[in-house]
């Protein structure tokens, strides 16, 4: 059963467990529910687990990047009232978590990144297929995971509905330009909190190299590599994401 979406104001997302919060950041095509088995797994070990709804669709175009996520963020915690945090984010949002980390610091207990964007990553085409082409779609999504079954008929759907509103069109691509824009390589050293790189060995999207980047740029870093995985750990192999996760963070003292 899915959690209940929590609505509050302009605030969507779900939220449960208690301890340490962590705030888990979705990606550019991802949803809440491709944090499902983390967020059963964290709420019932002795963390607060909090999957806020990004608003990638509802902010105005010019605004409609990755400064403002990271805002929308800060004014999420403040609203939690929120004061240290694990951020946790997979494709663009580790991307905001890291643009959220450079200027908000104070509130990041630790940085979680997996597929993460910010240094390079390659997009799913800088153009979109004709509405309706569901087999197209199919294997572009394919593409994103090392083995195809995690391409579900649902998970299908809900990107075909997504690609079917041209204005969403619209802004996914505002979105890809400013994470292009928006590159962190000269940002990384400064960000001075624990970080943990889970990276799939066979990621196409944020390709291996990306990882190690990450890893000798943050100031204190470990990286942990999944086998026959794609750009979602999370989602391909959920037990042993969060089992390195949860050995980390015990580890570090969080």
């Amino acid at each position: 059963m899915k959690p209940t979406l929590k609505i509050e104001g302009e605030y969507r997302y779900w939220e449960q467990g208690e301890g340490q919060p962590i705030i888990v950041l979705h990606g550019l095509m991802g949803d809440l529910s491709n944090f499902d088995s983390l967020f059963k797994y964290f709420s019932e070990n002795g963390y607060k687990v909090i999957i806020p709804q990004l608003p990638l669709y509802t902010l105005p175009i010019l605004k409609t990047n990755v400064k403002n996520l990271a805002k929308f963020v800060r004014d999420f915690l403040d609203f939690k009232q929120i004061k240290k945090a694990v951020l946790l984010g997979n494709s663009l949002g580790g991307h905001v978590a890291l643009y959220f980390t450079k200027y908000s610091q104070r509130y990041v207990k630790a940085l979680v990144l997996t597929g993460s964007s910010g240094l390079y990553e390659k997009s799913l085409g800088s153009t979109y297929p004709k509405r309706g082409d569901r087999e197209y779609i199919r294997n572009k999504i394919s593409e994103v995971f090392y083995d195809p079954a995690v391409t579900t008929d649902e998970l299908v759907d809900t990107i075909m509905d997504t690609i079917s509103d041209r204005m969403k069109v619209i802004k996914i691509l505002a979105l890809a330009k400013s994470a292009i824009r928006h590159n962190m390589a000269e940002d990384l050293p400064a960000m001075n909190v624990p970080a943990c790189i889970i990276w799939g060995r066979d990621d196409i999207v944020t390709p291996p190299e990306v990882a190690d980047d990450f890893n000798k740029l943050l100031p204190d870093s470990d990286l942990f590599w999944v086998e026959k995985c794609g750009h979602a750990a999370m989602m391909e192999h959920p037990a042993l994401f969060n089992q390195i996760l949860h050995d980390w963070l015990k580890v570090r003292g969080i």
